[in-house]
Order: C-alpha cells, then structure tokens, then sequence
C-alpha cells in the first residue's frame, strides 16, 4: 500500500510539471482541479518539488511555475548527447591517429561508465565497452575522474589483475592532476593497457574523459606519453565544442 501511494505521488508530481509546462504559471486551485486532487494534496506536492528546485512562487500569490531545477537538469541531459555528438569526429580522428579504440566515459555511482566508442583501425577485439561500468581505479578514464573529483574512492580497491593498484596513495592523483593524463598497464585486463585525458563543460569543471585502450604489446608502456598527448589535444578539442574555451 505504501508503495502504491509513493508512486501515485509521484505521477501526481510529474503531472504538475507538465502541466506547468504546457500553461505556464498556475494556480493551486486549478492544479488541484486537474489532477482531481485535495488543495492540500496539490500544496504538499508542490512544497515538495519547490525543496527541490522544480517549481516556485511567482509574486501572485497562490501561483506556481517551472523553477531553475527543471533548467539545470535538461542542461545536464543535453550536455550528455551533445557529448556524445561532438566528440564523435574527435573520436574517430584520434582512432586513425594512434590505431587504437578510442573511448568516452562520464562517472557514475562510482564507477567510470562509457558512453561512446570507436575502434581504431589495428583494433583486434570486437568488446563493445559502451554502457559497461569499469572500476574506477583500475581504468585510466577512471584515474582521470578520481583525479579531478569527479568520482571519489571506495573503501575497498578490488584487485582485477597482479597489477591492479590496490593502494589510494599508489594511483598518484596528484600528478595525474599536474600531468594532464592517466595511464593504466595491465590493471583491468592481462594485456590490456589504456590512456586517458580530462574533458572540461563549459564551467571548466571536469565532466568526461576520453581514453585509448589497446593490446600491452602495441600500446607499449613507452608509448604512454606520446598517446596521452595526442589525448590531451583531443580533449581540449573536445571540451571546446561542447562550449569550454578557457
């Protein structure tokens, strides 16, 4: 029963936002009549959404509309696919270039997830990382949003590999930081090394990092920094389309 009450709560709640939406400033009253609700049942729902940004008070007293919550959020929707989008010719550019899968990742729940792919042209495996959560510190996109804030470590460091670095101070973030770029050798996955540079939204706040991954033997540790300066060029390129230029 409580369920069932939470979550005619919050399809109440999601009418009012559309119905803010499509009129613009309205009533309580009117709000209460469309939902077929109790005045009071629409004024808790409204204080509600008010706490969390989504509607507020116009100066009539009595009226509400959209608040600024509603705009951060679509902002942050859009900021995810115009990502995807303008990294895109970036992605494939930096594939060619260094011959290895180039990939994009944002943070989530603790872990590095990626978003976008493209496989460079001496690309070897068909694994598709798109929508996989990776270990944040066993992942050079992950190091590079440890790095930067982005995600943060858990109190325990899994050990995937003999050379997975278990220990907070081993993953050196503070010169990840200075560097401008991260690099795993066989931390994940026997074989499989990876670099990876920041990219910075319009704020200059870090929001994504993108990283080429590839075979130990080919993506040699004294490749590292030749690729990851290719990466830092890319990401300051990417950063920039997506509206970043300081």
């Amino acid at each position: 029963m409580g369920n069932s009450t939470s979550v005619q709560s919050v399809d109440r709640a999601i009418a009012i936002l559309e119905i803010l939406a499509r009129d613009g400033a309205t009533r309580v009253t009117d709000l209460a009549a469309e939902l077929d609700v109790h005045k009071s049942t629409a004024f808790r729902l409204l204080a509600a959404l008010e706490q969390g940004g989504l509607v507020e008070q116009t100066g009539d007293r009595g009226r509400y509309r959209l608040g600024f919550g509603v705009v951060r959020l679509a902002g942050a929707a859009t900021a995810q696919l115009d990502l995807s989008r303008e990294s895109r010719p970036v992605c494939l550019r930096l594939a060619e270039e260094i011959g290895e899968t180039v990939n994009i990742a944002v943070g989530r729940g603790g872990d590095a997830v990626n978003v976008s792919q493209v496989r460079g042209p001496a690309a070897i495996s068909g694994h598709n990382w798109v929508g996989q959560r990776t270990p944040a510190h066993a992942t050079s996109s992950g190091k590079v949003l440890l790095a930067h804030g982005v995600l943060q470590l858990g109190p325990e460091l899994e050990r995937y590999t003999p050379h997975t670095i278990t220990a907070a101070e081993g993953l050196r973030l503070g010169e990840i930081r200075e560097r401008g770029w991260a690099a795993t050798v066989e931390e994940l996955e026997v074989g499989l090394n990876a670099v990876a540079a920041p990219i910075r939204g319009a704020d200059g706040s870090v929001v994504a990092a993108v990283s080429a991954s590839g075979p130990s033997y080919r993506l040699t540790p004294d490749r590292l920094a030749e690729v990851g300066a290719a990466l830092v060029a890319g990401a300051r390129e990417i950063s920039q389309r997506i509206g970043y230029y300081g």
